[in-house]
């Protein structure tokens, strides 16, 4: 009994010694997965060697390793590896696995790798050859990315014309091999002076190359450029031009600011877009509607992953087709927004044109504005020049800037009042002499007026620009219901064009807390502000039976054409307002008479808005306005504001340019 007692316990200890054993290998091979798993997770190469076989050591360095395993992982831009075991084969010693991780060709998620585990001493180590790489690479062979470039989408008109697109254009560069031959400083002043840049620029792109062989690029220019003319075939001279793929833009200031422009990706970007698939290489929108539509227009690059042996391509491990950006197309209309520019003449200003009926943006003009095209090519010394005397002021976008209307304010606080009952359009009001205040609470403030009829109408006071009659008219609203009354024509709110503008305002905090303020207010002044787009959409509803429609910029295909404010003026009205506003052009005296065209039937208004610190300031400028709308054809609306004309007579500084404008686009 004794001695079977004791064979049991014999057997028991050997037993569980074997099952320890067993326990002991499984848990160390689990153990050195773990970490092999953890350090190739975090791209850890250098301890991952340390867990490498003797016989894997001398297959491969240390260095070797490192950055082999790098060149890979940071060439397919490998980022979230999770690595997954399966069943392990302790008999062979095997583990098998599989690695998911995203790639620049996307997810990718590979099986049948195999970790190989060797016993050294008391320790498990790992067989490490290339297949723990991919599993069919073998020694010399490469990992290759291909990339198929997508294409941006393009910017078109509304005729499809195109603004904005992929494209070509050329690279002006030297091979100092051949330049350096002879002639060099006179080469390098010939070509400074075609290119329109400095000598230093050239010679210090120069002295910066490395290689006598290399081609230098100088700078980057339009394909259709005249200037090219004088660089063809100057291959002697090791002077050379070649194509480059680029984006390129319709070729006129006008639509700079609107369009705006790509650039290479920052760092700060490419964190901030870090999910959307952008590389240190990508291009992104810096501004304009390249930028508010960046995630519209851009394309997403596929890419290939493949393995390469002796040449020929063995294995493709990851492929992501392309996916071309989306085209947008504009409503604006681009020979009239090019026209409104040219008139501008660079002077600083914006303009804005809608059409009354559907609420299409025809043109949107920030002036001066700058070519797009400067920012994918580059920038002329006699270009710099004009931006430095003037300011800088092409960086400032004007049509988004917020301006004081003046007396092409007049128009709402007349609908208003006609509205509410307290302006009777045929009663005249007697005026004596050119200031006014409504009693001596005022002290020595007081409302001036450039008229001075001694009895004024509605008509009379629209044609004639009176401000102390909307002075009065503005009082005798009260606050809630003038403010009431801007807000039907939408001043104080966002302007949804599908482009970011500075929002209206009728006071600096949304109230009018005295007579004074309230009175300004009503001839435009006070702290109103306004975009010029504001004042076009106020103006189109003498052209569409008092309504103003919803203002769009981008055209889609289930685009509904949608009331915005409805009466804005009320119908009734409309007829009395009508010909109050088309005196202003169309009757002798009016302020734009000089912008009446015959066959064409304008109401409209001209505003000076004053800019000062105080009522007594003398040094304060003005600014300009000329808003007009056809009450016939319904066409066209159109808004222009001129900064800085108290010296160019104005109002009647932007006059010329809306007469000129509009006679080109009902007759050209």
């Amino acid at each position: 009994m004794i001695k079977n007692l004791l064979f049991f316990i014999l057997s028991m200890m050997i037993f569980c010694s074997l099952f320890i054993t067993g326990c002991s290998k499984e848990s160390k091979q689990e153990e050195i997965f773990e970490r092999f798993s953890k350090m190739l997770s975090k791209q850890d190469y250098d301890n991952l060697y340390a867990l490498l076989s003797k016989e894997s050591k001398e297959y491969t360095s240390v260095e070797d390793f490192v950055t082999r395993y790098t060149n890979i992982y940071s060439g397919i831009q490998a980022i979230d590896i999770n690595i997954e075991k399966d069943e392990i084969d302790h008999e062979k010693n095997v583990i098998p696995f599989s690695i998911g991780m995203e790639t620049v060709a996307g997810k990718v998620n590979i099986s049948n790798y195999q970790l190989r585990l060797v016993k050294e001493g008391k320790e498990w180590k790992i067989q490490w050859d290339e297949s723990l790489i991919f599993p069919s690479m073998k020694k010399g062979d490469k990992v290759k990315v291909y990339t198929y470039k997508a294409k941006r989408g393009s910017i078109l008109d509304r005729s499809g014309n195109l603004l904005a697109k992929d494209g070509v254009n050329k690279t002006v560069g030297i091979n100092p091999e051949v330049f350096d031959l002879n002639n060099r400083e006179k080469k390098i002043r010939e070509l400074a002076t075609i290119l329109d840049i400095s000598e230093e620029n050239i010679i210090k792109k120069l002295d910066n190359n490395k290689h006598s062989n290399y081609f230098v690029p100088i700078v980057d220019i339009l394909s259709n450029e005249e200037k090219l003319r004088k660089l063809e075939d100057r291959g002697n001279d090791g002077i050379f031009v070649d194509s480059k793929d680029s984006r390129v833009y319709r070729n006129h200031e006008a639509f700079g600011r609107l369009l705006g422009y790509v650039g290479s990706i920052t760092a700060e970007e490419l964190e901030k877009n870090k999910e959307k698939g952008y590389n240190a290489t990508s291009l992104i929108g810096k501004a304009g509607l390249e930028q508010v539509y960046e995630d519209t227009l851009r394309g997403i690059d596929g890419a290939e992953i493949y393995l390469e042996r002796d040449g020929e391509k063995v294995e493709t491990m990851a492929k992501l087709e392309p996916q071309d950006g989306q085209d947008i197309k504009l409503s604006i209309d681009s020979d009239l927004q090019a026209k409104i520019y040219d008139e501008m003449n660079g002077g600083k200003g914006s303009a804005a044109a809608v059409n009354p009926k559907n609420g299409e943006v025809l043109a949107l003009v920030s002036s001066p504005s700058y070519n797009s095209n400067r920012y994918t090519t580059y920038i002329t010394r006699e270009e710099q020049q004009r931006r430095e005397e003037s300011d800088f002021a092409d960086e400032a976008n004007r049509f988004s800037k917020l301006y004081s209307p003046g007396s092409v304010f007049k128009l709402i606080t007349a609908a208003t009042g006609l509205e509410k009952g307290t302006i009777d359009p045929e009663k005249r009001i007697n005026i004596n002499g050119r200031s006014w205040k409504k009693d001596s609470s005022w002290g020595n403030y007081s409302i001036t007026r450039v008229n001075d009829q001694t009895s004024v109408n509605l008509k009379d006071a629209v044609k004639y620009s009176d401000n102390i009659y909307f002075a009065m008219s503005a009082l005798d609203l009260e606050n809630a219901d003038f403010i009431a009354g801007a807000k039907k024509f939408g001043i104080g709110e966002e302007l949804e064009i599908g482009y970011p503008l500075s929002k209206s305002q009728i006071s600096n905090n949304g109230n009018i807390g005295s007579d004074i303020l309230l009175a300004d207010s009503g001839y435009g002044q006070g702290e109103v502000m306004v975009t010029s787009l504001n004042m076009a959409l106020v103006y189109s509803a003498l052209s569409n039976d008092g309504n103003i429609m919803s203002p769009s910029l981008v055209q889609t295909k289930d685009h509904k054409v949608d009331v915005w404010k409805e009466a804005a003026i009320l119908p009734e009205h409309v007829s009395t307002l009508q010909p109050a506003f088309s005196a202003v052009i169309n009757e002798e005296g009016g302020t734009a008479n000089v912008a009446k065209i015959l066959g064409v039937q304008l109401a409209g208004k001209t505003g000076t808005a004053e800019i000062k610190g105080s009522k007594d300031d003398k040094d304060g400028t003005e600014n300009g306005w000329f808003v007009a709308t056809d009450i016939d054809s319904t066409k066209i609306s159109l808004a222009i504001v001129l900064e800085d004309v108290k010296a160019k007579g104005g109002s009647s500084a932007a006059i010329p340019i809306g007469k000129n404008t509009l006679y080109d686009y009902f007759y050209k």
